[in-house]
């Protein structure tokens, strides 16, 4: 499902080169649940980039869903972001005045889709995280757990076969972060969605399938 292949990435400014990630080969099969972990700086987001193909890599090849994307203009990696990928991040990253059922539409914008049929997406993806109740509420009328949930919502309304989480409760309480946990566990083990998500709590690594080790830009397991 998710193929990288001697994947380096290099930042260069005039005055210095810092290596993000060095020599990762990596094959995430359809369907695993896998986190991502290291110390602060390691790598680990911008790993969660490339993968995502928010980040171009410096070296090495990048493979999602068989398809290579070498060569790909900033319009075709946008497309196949929007049909395959769906991205949850630490701070929602929610437009504040837009209500809830219109922020999780946004995705679907770019695709060439009737607004009704967006809506009724847009619906059942709120039910399916608990929050049918609360679709015309905006997202300062929200617990920062309910704001997580309309941002799974968000992710999940284009049937990605990907999600990609990045520290998805890292601003939630321990309550609100199972309950996270407990709906990403739901999408891969139901939908079978492939989600990788890169966490600092190792017991919520514990709840994956596998996890992916990180040391100074190197996977070191």
């Amino acid at each position: 499902m998710i193929r990288l292949d001697n994947v380096a990435k290099v930042y260069r400014t005039a005055r210095m080169e810092t290596m993000a990630l060095n020599q990762i080969d990596l094959h995430i099969a359809e369907g695993e649940f896998v986190s991502i972990m290291g110390p602060s700086g390691c790598g680990k987001s911008t790993l969660l980039n490339v993968i995502g193909l928010l980040d171009e890599p410096s070296e090495g090849s990048v493979q999602i869903d068989g398809t290579g994307i070498a060569g790909y203009s900033d319009r075709q990696l946008a497309r196949l972001r929007n049909e395959k990928i769906g991205f949850i991040f630490q701070s929602f990253h929610l437009v504040p005045d837009l209500n809830v059922v219109s922020n999780v539409e946004i995705p679907l914008l770019y695709r060439s889709m009737a607004s009704k049929e967006r809506r009724r997406r847009a619906i059942e993806a709120l039910q399916s995280v608990g929050l049918g109740s609360r679709i015309h509420h905006f997202p300062n009328e929200l617990s920062g757990g309910q704001q997580q949930r309309v941002a799974v919502a968000r992710a999940i309304i284009g049937a990605p076969r990907v999600i990609l989480a990045d520290e998805p409760t890292g601003n939630l309480d321990s309550q609100m972060g199972d309950e996270i946990m407990a709906i990403l566990e739901r999408l891969n083990q139901e939908d079978k969605t492939t989600v990788v998500m890169v966490t600092h709590d190792a017991e919520q690594a514990k709840r994956t399938a596998r996890t992916i080790r990180l040391f100074d830009g190197r996977q070191v397991a």
